[in-house]
Formats: structure tokens, sequence, C-alpha cells
């Protein structure tokens, strides 16, 4: 079958803040290339060193922190900039993810999930549609973690200041691969709301405007929980860095068929590995195995879905 859409992500970057004009900031030269590389805007940066001046950790932290204020709408940057802006995007990824492993207590949960009966419904349903319309399998997967948020929604928000706020919304930020090279992960919005083929056709177009560089400010500032898809790049499972400041990331591996015992009776199924990182400040593992659980029952009744 065709491989999920969305590539492969373990954090990414909010959307580049649009300059402002020129600003008296205390800035090290290299924190002032490393905010033009990124378009951070420099006065809206805390500066840590010395008489408060902005570092390079300075602007890859704020980088790497949703805006309280929604920019304009993201537009590429030129093409002879990509392998600049690639880097930078890589240094501010790696500025996140040290944040997060310092600050987040991870704790990593792993359940394989039978696919047998999605995927017969999946061709059934296909069967009388185009194949410009068909349902692929990631609509499922992204449809069943939303809903689950609605049994253990502990998974579903944001972490500061020594507080959970939870989301009612459910925005799934899914991991796209820039063919320029850097990561990005904008959100469908309220997931758990839309039918399948909505899903599907938003993702396409997500996909696409992501690599056209025309997301909207709002796809990439509101993510409440990230899902990471490693299908497409063989990887029978991924074990995720949680992007702060939210409390859970998913990760679905390769589907491949498997030996499965299911009431006494060995057969061969299409398996997908599913796991879950998630913040120990906010939730545990039996919570965190519950929500796992949620998805693997929602997936044996995709007709629900």
């Amino acid at each position: 079958g065709s491989p999920m859409p969305w590539g492969i992500v373990l954090a990414a970057p909010p959307p580049p803040v649009p300059a402002k004009g020129p600003a008296v900031v205390r800035a090290s030269p290299a924190a002032r290339q490393l905010a033009r590389d990124l378009g951070v805007d420099l006065e809206s940066v805390h500066g840590t060193g010395p008489h408060g001046a902005v570092t390079r950790d300075d602007v890859a932290h704020a980088r790497a922190v949703p805006p309280k204020e929604e920019p304009a709408p993201v537009v590429a940057p030129p093409a002879k900039r990509g392998a600049i802006n690639a880097e930078a995007m890589r240094r501010a990824i790696g500025a996140a993810m040290a944040r997060s492993k310092r600050e987040i207590p991870h704790y990593y949960l792993t359940l394989d999930l039978d696919m047998g009966l999605a995927i017969a419904w999946l061709t059934s349903e296909n069967a009388a549609r185009p194949v410009t319309e068909r349902i692929l399998p990631a609509a499922l997967l992204l449809k069943a973690t939303a809903r689950a948020i609605h049994d253990v929604p502990e998974m579903n928000g944001f972490y500061g200041e020594g507080t959970f706020r939870p989301s009612k919304a459910i925005h799934l930020g899914v991991g796209i691969s820039l063919r320029g090279g850097g990561l990005i992960a904008p959100a469908l919005h309220d997931v758990d709301q839309k039918p399948l083929v909505t899903i599907m056709a938003e993702l396409a177009d997500l996909v696409g405007r992501a690599r056209a560089g025309t997301l909207r400010s709002s796809e990439m500032s509101d993510p409440t929980i990230t899902v990471t898809n490693l299908g497409d790049q063989g990887a029978d499972s991924v074990l995720g860095v949680i992007y702060p400041p939210q409390v859970a990331l998913v990760g679905f591996g390769t589907m491949r068929e498997r030996p499965w015992a299911e009431n006494g009776m060995l057969g061969v199924r299409p398996i997908i590995a599913a796991s879950l990182a998630a913040d120990h400040r906010v939730s545990d593992g039996h919570r965190g195995a519950r929500f796992l659980g949620s998805i693997a029952r929602l997936l044996k009744t995709p007709e629900s879905l």
C-alpha cells in the first residue's frame, strides 16, 4: 500500500516571527545572525547573558516556544538560503530537544496494534472511491489518536509554570519533512470532530502547503499533542522526545505482516507498533497504557471513526 504522506519528526519549531525592524537590543553577533536565519525578533527575546544580552541559546529557546501572539503567514525562505535555514532549524530543534530532556521527566510505553480489521474496512470503503479520494491508514491512526484523548484528556495540553493546562480542542501536530531540509509539525485542527475523508484531504493539503511554505500561523503555533510517523522510513518503532510545552508524543512505525495469536488461533496480521512518550508530571504509566489501549480498541471498530 501507499506510505503515509507525512514524514519523520521528533520535534519541530514553530513558525518564524516576522521582523519588526531594527531595534536597540544587546546581543552577540552570533545571536543576531541566528535570529536572522530563524526570523526571530530580538525585541521579543529575554536575554540571559551579561547585562541582559541576548545569546544564541536565548534565540534558539525563543524559536522553540510557541509564540503568544500570532505571527504573519509563513512564507518559504529563498532557495539560495535553504541550506542556511535548514542548519539553523537543526540548531533550534536541538535546543528544544535538549530543553525537553532536561526539564521533562519522560516515560515511554509501546503497544502493537492489530490493523487487520482497519485495513479490511479501508479496502472495502475505498473500492467505490476515486483514487484521489481514497483514505489511507494515516487518517485512521490520526482519528483514533484524537478520539482516545477523550478517554485520557491529560495527554492533550501544555505544562508551564508548574501547572498543566489541558486543551479542550484537539489539534494534532503531524511531522512533515521539508524537501530543502528541516522539519516542521503543523497542526490538523479538531481532528476528533472530523470525518476520515476530511482528515485525509486536509492532511494532503497540509503536506503540500508545508512544502510550498504557505502554512497559516495558527497551524504552526497551536498543536496540542504531536504525532510522529516513521512508517514511510521503514522504522519498526519510534520513541520520541516531547515537544515542550506539550506533554505527550505518539509514534507509529511501519505496518508489517507478523505472526499474531488471538483467541487461541495463530495467524498473520498487519501490525503497527505504537509508542507513547509522556510527561510524568502530568500522567503516569497506568494512564498512558489506557491511552494506547483506547487507540487499539478504536482501530478494531474503524467504521465508528
